[in-house]
């Protein structure tokens, strides 16, 4: 049986809601985005990418597909499949419309791919470069599987993937005019928020009520948490630093889509309101997180109605703060009339903040006996030192915090929310023109090829063809996935000879959209075959079937540390295909708004650098 279109499997419930998430409202002085964007990305009903095999599929049958990127590919963007380890030594390429065969190609030799043990082979259809719908085949394969050219290939996963974050606002009514089938109530308004024992001071005792409204969800959950806060508020203001062209003319349908912000901005400022309330205006220093004190059930925010907190303030949730401040207050300096006086209230936040930090230089998060939400304790701060010293000088072009960065001694890593030292070199690299004569240039330069050179020289050992080996597969491994795909376009806009780089970057986000052991598309209602059942309190509790869209799954985890809580089994150990698509698996199903974070980031990165 032919494997089904990504183009022609659309749900008419989810995309009527996806087009209400992403068109335009009217009056907009915004573009609207274009229906045909919104069409031309791919909503799942649940059912597998190859007809033949439902969702509960053996490994085998799984094993059986030709895998690919199920969203579709630039013209010019690198485009390959992973194909079965099959003797036929050739492909085949059509083109739907009208079935003539376009390219007949040799598949790669068979090689086995460690994280998945699979032997399989490559098919390289780059040469392909008409927009259009075509159909790739080999002899010994059952199903053929479908691809998509178009010059406009991400611009709708782009804006779904930061669409989740409006999904995920706190103290916020989703109106049906933006949110379509998953408006909901508001719930955790958070202008009753206590001061914890562990956060207590002279001025501020334990059990005082502060105010601090809005934010994002971290995850699943209904907790925000500064240091999470921090990586992935920088990354769309990152995304937008890189790319302002492509932000300014998106429209997402917020409700902030008709003033003059670029509509990414506007979601970012609805995080940064609260990142600013959790700062005690006594003395600088940052609240780690606001909680209740245990997990809520499974229910809509407006019902989960228990007492919240502010807990302890740390150095590294002070420093991430600090550096997002930064950052925020050189972007939003552009937009003074719509926020009057902000980008200066928030560059004296981030000195505040820095100030604390110095002066308490090692305060470690502990979770207290009576908090059970989540840690994300770090008993290392350089990382945070150096990104807070590396905004601060870019924002200031105060020499004294260059100094501070000691850049000499600081490497480059693929970030995560507990090793945050790169992007201060993401920055560093957006700014490299307007940078004092302080900075060295070369290294930023040095550092940044270093680690891409690394990255990229994976790619042709995997069999997927993809940078990944059996370490990048643990808890959140989808968004490790995004970050290496990061750190491989900010390297290659300093030097675009290297188009290994952009290989490869498009390679893991090919990777996130179907070129994997699981033949999933990992994000929420875009592919032929996505998560229906994340582990997400609002995709659980609505009406709605199916999950909301726009979310990007956790992936492949061998840990498994939800197994003992799952009646359903994982469907195979191995690193690479230890994915359960099951509301209880939070280690591989969980959603986290640092993982969508830089699929924004890369989803805009590819539609740009790519033609």
């Amino acid at each position: 049986m032919f494997r089904q279109s990504a183009f022609q499997y659309v749900s008419l419930l989810t995309l009527s809601s996806l087009l209400a998430a992403c068109g335009s409202s009217g009056g907009s002085s915004k573009p609207s985005t274009p229906s045909s964007i919104a069409a031309s990305s791919t909503i799942s009903l649940g059912s597998s990418s190859n007809s033949s095999a439902g969702a509960s599929s053996s490994a085998a049958g799984v094993a059986a597909l030709i895998k690919l990127n199920q969203i579709g590919y630039k013209p010019n963007a690198e485009k390959l499949a992973v194909v079965p380890a099959v003797a036929a030594t050739s492909f085949t390429v059509t083109k739907v419309s009208d079935n003539s065969v376009v390219l007949t190609g040799n598949l790669s030799e068979a090689q086995t791919w460690a994280p998945s043990a699979e032997s399989v082979k490559l098919a390289d259809f780059s040469s392909i470069t008409a927009a259009g719908d075509y159909s790739l085949s080999v002899a010994g394969v059952q199903n053929p599987a479908s691809f998509k050219i178009a010059a406009n290939a991400y611009d709708a996963l782009n804006a779904g993937a930061i669409k989740a974050f409006y999904f995920n606002r706190a103290s916020a009514e989703l109106l049906e005019a933006n949110a379509g089938v998953y408006k909901r109530a508001a719930g955790h308004a958070d202008t009753k928020v206590y001061i914890h024992k562990s956060a207590a001071t002279s001025l501020r005792p334990e059990n005082t009520v502060i105010s601090a409204p809005k934010g994002w969800y971290d995850a699943g959950d209904y907790n925000l948490y500064i240091v999470n806060s921090g990586i992935s508020t920088y990354s769309l203001l990152a995304a937008y630093e890189a790319y302002p062209t492509y932000f300014n003319a998106q429209n997402l349908n917020i409700p902030e889509s008709n003033d003059a912000v670029p509509d990414v901005l506007n979601e970012a400022m609805w995080n940064l309101e609260w990142m600013l309330a959790m700062q005690d205006p006594n003395d600088g220093g940052v609240y780690h997180k606001l909680t209740s004190k245990a997990f809520s059930g499974f229910v809509m925010p407006n019902a989960d109605t228990a007492d919240r907190y502010v807990v302890q303030k740390a150095t590294a949730a002070t420093l991430d703060f600090a550096a997002v401040m930064a950052a925020a207050s050189r972007i939003y300096a552009p937009y003074e009339s719509t926020y009057p006086g902000v980008s200066a209230k928030m560059l004296n936040a981030a000195k505040a903040a820095w100030a604390w930090a110095k002066a308490n230089p090692a305060i470690y998060y502990d979770q207290p006996a009576d908090i059970s939400t989540g840690g994300y304790g770090d008993m290392d701060a350089t990382d945070e030192f150096a990104w807070a010293a590396a905004e601060l000088y870019i924002t200031t072009k105060d020499n004294a915090y260059y100094t501070a960065l000691n850049p000499t001694s600081v490497t480059a890593d693929v970030p995560s929310w507990g090793g945050v030292k790169s992007l201060g070199w993401i920055s560093l690299a957006h700014n490299i023109n307007s940078l004092t004569s302080a900075a060295d240039k070369a290294l930023i330069k040095s550092r940044l090829d270093g680690l891409a050179s690394g990255i990229a020289a994976q790619k042709p050992a995997s069999g997927y063809g993809v940078p990944l080996v059996n370490g990048d597969f643990n808890w959140g491994s989808n968004s490790g996935a995004l970050n290496k795909a990061m750190m491989l376009t900010v390297a290659y806009e300093l030097d675009n000879t290297k188009t290994d780089y952009l290989k490869a970057a498009q390679s893991l986000l090919d990777y996130i959209l179907g070129r994997n052991a699981t033949d999933y598309s990992f994000v929420t209602g875009f592919g032929v075959r996505t998560p229906q059942n994340i582990h997400h309190r609002p995709s659980v509790a609505d009406t709605v079937p199916g999950s909301i869209p726009g979310f990007l799954a956790g992936g492949p985890n061998p840990g498994q540390q939800d197994k003992a809580g799952c009646t359903a089994p994982y469907p195979s150990n191995l690193p690479a295909k230890s994915y359960l698509d099951d509301t209880c698996s939070y280690a591989s199903n969980e959603i986290a708004i640092n993982w969508n974070a830089p699929l924004v980031y890369v989803s805009a990165a590819l539609q740009v650098l790519t033609h």
